[in-house]
């Protein structure tokens, strides 16, 4: 993850139940928005993992108005990281005595922002 100036206006989800190749494609589209518009355009996203992005973006936007008194009309999404956290592992039976692994993933968000 890179470095950032102030860490306190993040919010982040840890082990959500989501898989953090198909969350990254959501967060990705909200980096280096104003946050009225990755509102907005998570909100329009058919997606699982926009809800929960959502609902993190919520968190970090009233995190900045509690602890740093910021306004939310000038906050912009510096960063939006999708990081894979740990994986449960199941089997499925198959044919012949064998057994087919499944992992259900899961992932840790992170979202910054900055004034």
């Amino acid at each position: 993850m890179s470095e950032t100036t102030d860490p306190g206006i993040c919010a982040i989800t840890r082990d959500a139940r989501l898989s953090p190749e198909k969350a990254r494609q959501v967060a990705s589209q909200i980096r280096g928005l104003n946050v009225e518009t990755a509102k907005a355009k998570l909100l329009a996203v058919p997606r699982k993992s926009a809800g929960v992005i959502l609902k993190t973006l919520n968190s970090a936007v009233a995190n900045a108005q509690h602890n740093h008194e910021s306004e939310p009309g000038q906050l912009v999404v510096r960063e939006a990281i999708v990081g894979q956290a740990r994986s449960l592992k199941r089997f499925i039976p198959k044919a012949r005595g064998s057994a087919g692994a499944i992992r259900r993933r899961s992932c840790h968000i992170k979202i910054v922002l900055s004034s």
